[in-house]
């Protein structure tokens, strides 16, 4: 017996389940199947490649945790979709897992003899109905609260047996078997994070992109119903080639599975290695795994750095977090080239002390030590095009995609940060695709409408509490991040 939402898609129209090259852009759907809308001036795609984003505003479909209808494409769809397509094996790394309806998905197909292999990060790796709030951080304990509202499907206040084994993700894919690990299988206390995001179909089919397999990476927040889900995109490639490469970061992450002889791979252990390029249809596309040794030249801030300095007219960067110096420098000079630059940060991550943001605005802001990070270089002309995304309250903008001249994207769950490059388990792609290209740019340009662009008004507040509490600072020792 299917779960209820997947017994819903046999009625969906879905363009990724379209033969390549006739995928026109995503259309928006009800889980019931009738087509609310569509995009004015449908896009091509490249032969190989589909790309969602959840809060695109020309498409809607019904959220299956408020039952509303809302702008975006339906993210979880598309993995459920893929999961269902699946006839022989199912590969997943992603840091969180959380979606009750992806998880019975998976255990559906293990029950059904597929092989299904999950690797989640450790802080995500247990029910959380078997865990105590008091043993919690504050984020943890929000988290769990906000699962356990998904979970009450009734809305009484309280959870029942039947409620928990159907709403805890986890102890869906525990009760039915499906072999799990965290990045503690190797013995350690785990990476800096299991930080990848990817699904692979029968070495045929890879997702990825920006996107937890979360309800508030999704869809929203349960229980909150101005939330639209964080900012997030997802890519589907049909390519056994790219898979292939894929696979080999899987298993190396998995080694012989739960309960063996530990020795399963994570951070620099993995010995990731350079970037392979794989051609998907004809589109050339890069992909890097992390994490490697600072003194690695093949590591990803490397790699961002090259391929961003070989911009000449216009470069577009929507990013969670942005904490790194080397790259500064790069956008500073092609700033002096006079490189056309629109860069839009989350707005939590962007006021903080070790954000690159305020270097490109000029600013410099102490921690809560009065410590100023290490190797700051403030720009002494404060770049144009900088700024933050208004978005629905509670939500963050959590892409790090970038689009250089139209036509190359770079994307992963790669943030733009030392701890990206040097500790977390990571994916990183850059896509030379101009029709690609297009869907990141419009993607950016409604971004773009509304945002606050330069020191808005709550930044030059802290500033100034900033300065009143520490002065101009002290700066910290050591290699700047």
């Amino acid at each position: 017996m299917l779960p209820p939402l997947l017994r819903r898609l046999p009625a969906l129209i879905l363009p990724w389940s379209l033969p390549l090259g006739m995928s026109l852009g995503l259309t928006g759907c009800t889980t019931a199947g009738r087509v609310l809308g569509q995009a004015a001036a449908p896009l091509p795609m490249p032969a190989g490649i589909t790309v969602a984003f959840n809060q695109r505003a020309d498409v809607r479909y019904r959220s299956p945790i408020s039952g509303e209808h809302r702008r975006g494409d339906d993210l979880e769809a598309m993995l459920l979709q893929a999961i269902s397509s699946a006839r022989r094996e199912l590969l997943v790394a992603v840091q969180e897992l959380s979606l009750p309806a992806v998880a019975e998905a998976l255990a559906q197909q293990h029950r059904r003899g597929r092989t299904v292999r999950v690797v989640l990060e450790n802080s995500y790796s247990a029910p959380w109905s078997e865990q105590h709030e008091a043993e919690l951080s504050p984020h943890l304990r929000s988290r769990r609260r906000l699962l356990m509202q998904l979970a009450d499907r009734n809305h009484d206040g309280q959870l029942s047996r039947a409620e928990i084994e159907a709403g805890d993700a986890v102890l869906i894919l525990r009760r039915a078997g499906v072999p799990v690990i965290d990045d503690r299988e190797d013995g350690s206390a785990g990476s800096g994070l299991m930080h990848s995001k990817y699904l692979l179909v029968d070495g045929r089919v890879v997702i990825t992109g920006s996107t937890n397999f979360t309800p508030s990476c999704v869809h929203g927040d349960p229980g909150d119903a101005r939330t639209h889900g964080n900012v997030n995109h997802q890519l589907r490639f049909e390519s056994a080639a790219l898979a292939a490469v894929f696979t080999v970061d899987f298993e190396r992450m998995w080694g012989d599975g739960p309960g063996g002889q530990q020795n399963s791979r994570f951070g620099q252990n993995k010995a990731s290695g350079p970037a392979q390029t794989v051609l998907v249809g004809r589109t050339p596309v890069q992909v890097l795994f992390a994490p490697h040794r600072r003194d690695d030249p093949n590591h990803g801030l490397n790699l961002l750095a090259t391929t961003l300095s070989q911009a000449r007219r216009r470069l577009d960067m929507a990013l969670f977090v942005f904490s790194a110096q080397q790259l500064t420098e790069v956008i500073a000079e092609l700033q002096r080239r006079r490189v056309q630059l629109r860069l839009l940060a989350d707005a939590g991550f962007a006021s903080r002390s070790f954000s690159e943001v305020l270097d490109l605005l000029g600013t410099s802001l102490a921690d809560r030590h009065c410590k100023l990070e290490a190797g700051n270089k403030p720009l002494t002309t404060a770049a144009e095009g900088v700024g933050i995304a208004r978005l629905p309250a509670g939500d963050k903008l959590h892409h790090k995609f970038a689009v250089i001249d139209k036509r190359t994207v770079i994307t992963g769950s790669f943030n733009w940060s030392p701890s990206a490059a040097h500790q977390n388990d990571e994916v990183l792609l850059v896509i030379d695709s101009p029709l690609l290209a297009v869907h990141f740019t419009r993607e950016m340009d409604r971004l773009w409408k509304g945002a606050e662009l330069g020191i808005t008004e709550r930044l030059a507040r802290k500033l100034q509490q900033g300065r009143q509490r520490c002065g101009s600072g002290i700066a910290r020792k050591g290699v700047g991040s």
